[in-house]
């Protein structure tokens, strides 16, 4: 169960912040981010943290698995 948390974690992050890039650059419509530039760079930040997380989470998870054999 080991890294988990931090799989699910940086999977949220990179989903939230792929929708609030597209939302700032104005793809997604029907937000007060939308055509915002802030949220166009805000949201590849929270996308770099995610994606940093499923690297963390997946090494944690696989080291689990060879502490088992």
């Amino acid at each position: 169960m080991r890294g988990w948390f931090r799989l699910t974690l940086g999977l949220l992050a990179v989903v939230v912040g792929l929708v609030w890039t597209l939302q700032g650059l104005g793809h997604l419509r029907g937000s007060v981010m939308s055509g915002d530039d802030v949220w166009a760079i805000i949201g590849p930040v929270v996308a770099g943290i995610g994606l940093v997380l499923l690297v963390v989470g997946l090494r944690a998870r696989n080291k689990a698995r060879r502490q088992q054999r």
